[in-house]
């Protein structure tokens, strides 16, 4: 069947969770107790060891099969707009991600500021931290960078709704 990669993760992450189910319920039935003088065979839970193991290898190969499907999608397909593929943007992303964080961080600084000490290390000197760079430079790298950043996650977005891959799961 054709999915988009959007729809492939879904259908992972369901998999997965019917895969979690199956083996909660196997530990869950595949032992119990019994109190001495009571019939183990009227608390026996209905349990079919064979069957459980069939259905967890089938959800297992069906898991591996999406699985390396996205995975062969994601070095192969190539995000319009940018040279990279679509492993590449799951790094370039978080990358953007973090450096966006970090400019937001220098660019809310103001050129001198008195630090604030907490009241046990305080020693009476004020002490003052002054910035080493262009505030506005910053600022302007960081429009820049969040920019990018909308620009990336739009084109993945667009690419995992529409781009059709091949599951034979």
């Amino acid at each position: 069947m054709k999915y988009t990669s959007s729809e492939a993760n879904k259908l992972l992450r369901r998999l997965n969770e019917e895969r979690d189910a199956v083996l909660a319920k196997e530990q869950k039935c595949s032992t119990f107790l019994a109190a001495m003088g009571e019939d183990p065979e009227s608390l026996r839970p209905q349990y079919d060891y064979a069957a459980v193991q069939n259905t967890l290898e089938m959800l297992n190969r069906k898991i591996r099969t999406v699985k390396h499907a996205i995975s062969q999608f994601n070095l192969t397909q190539t995000v319009p707009g940018f040279d990279m593929t679509v492993d590449q943007m799951l790094v370039y992303i978080p990358q953007l991600t973090a450096r966006k964080k970090k400019l937001a961080v220098m660019k809310g600084r103001l050129p001198k500021q008195r630090k604030i000490e907490d009241r046990f290390g305080h020693t009476g000197v004020i002490d003052y931290v002054y910035t080493n760079y262009d505030i506005k430079a910053v600022e302007a790298d960081y429009h820049t960078v969040a920019d990018e950043l909308a620009k990336a996650q739009a084109a993945l977005d667009t690419l995992n709704n529409t781009v059709l891959m091949e599951i034979d799961a």
